[in-house]
């Protein structure tokens, strides 16, 4: 999916205002405009009609001048990561001093690798113990207290990210292959959804860390088997394709898996996110990698 329009004017006060129009907004603009929600959303050029705004921590709020020129909004989405102490509240504070203290709704964009640590119990929820030392879940549970809501997401595909071409990379080796596991992914047009869900029932999500996926627990070994029959024509690598079709033989003898998919128990860390999708009455529709 990609953008039908771009962002042509600049109203004084919108629903949604995107920091960051990257690869989130290819899919949410688009459904805002269905919608038609009123948005605005920054670049770090100003592109295509969206205003120029660059992120620095700047204590002395020198850089106050650029969140004053951008509109008033009832939900402000940060799509980039933010990382460390203080990196969330420098935004959220120097827009609501811009635009005279105005109560605004703040969502994060987070990564569910905050919650890859050692001992980690086989079902992971949005309760599950996380590495509190990470940059990106120290900046999330700033903005949690401050009654932000934080969706930590799982691999991010549709458009240019399609699975199928990172084989080569993740899986280069027999043992790189031996050590892949499970996948969680969620689409671009899921994600959209969730923000949206989020804009319009913030009371729901209000000071909450949420974690997202299809709800799919993904096999790599199945998926690789899956996708060899279109590596040729991708990614023009035979020789690769077929040394990987071999290798999943082979572990499979080697570690007695009977079958394709594995079990949970075998594919060890699997999330658990029903939460989410119950809670805001949705249900993820781009559930296959294909």
């Amino acid at each position: 999916m990609t953008m039908t329009t771009t962002v042509v004017s600049k109203p004084s006060e919108v629903d949604i205002l995107i920091l960051g129009a990257g690869w989130t907004s290819t899919f949410l603009i688009p459904l805002l405009q269905v919608q038609d929600t009123k948005y605005a959303a920054t670049t770090t050029t100003g592109r295509d009609g969206t205003y120029k705004f660059k992120f620095e921590v700047d204590e002395s709020h020198k850089d106050l001048e650029q969140y004053e020129i951008l509109p008033a909004t009832k939900t402000l989405l940060i799509t980039f990561p933010l990382k460390g102490k203080h990196e969330s509240a420098h935004p959220v504070n120097s827009y609501m001093k811009a635009h005279s203290n105005s109560a605004v709704n703040v969502i994060q964009l987070g990564s569910s690798g905050i919650f890859t640590i050692p001992g980690q119990e086989m079902w992971v929820t949005r309760k599950s113990k996380y590495d509190t030392t990470n940059a990106r879940a120290q900046a999330e549970d700033e903005l949690i207290g401050m009654g932000g809501a934080v969706l930590n997401l799982s691999g991010l595909w549709g458009g240019a990210r399609q699975p199928k071409n990172w084989i080569d990379r993740v899986a280069a080796t027999k043992e790189q292959l031996a050590s892949k596991t499970s996948l969680h992914m969620i689409h671009g047009l899921d994600v959209a959804r969730s923000i949206i869900a989020v804009h319009k029932n913030f009371s729901k999500a209000k000071g909450q860390r949420w974690l997202l996926t299809d709800t799919i627990v993904y096999d790599w070994w199945a998926l690789i088997l899956g996708f060899s029959g279109q590596l040729d024509e991708e990614n023009k690598n035979t020789e690769r394709e077929n040394s990987q079709i071999k290798w999943i033989g082979e572990l499979m003898n080697e570690q007695e898996v009977k079958a394709l998919p594995r079990s949970m128990e075998q594919l060890g860390r699997c999330y658990d996110v029903r939460e989410f999708w119950t809670t805001f009455g949705l249900m993820p529709i781009r559930g296959r990698l294909c």
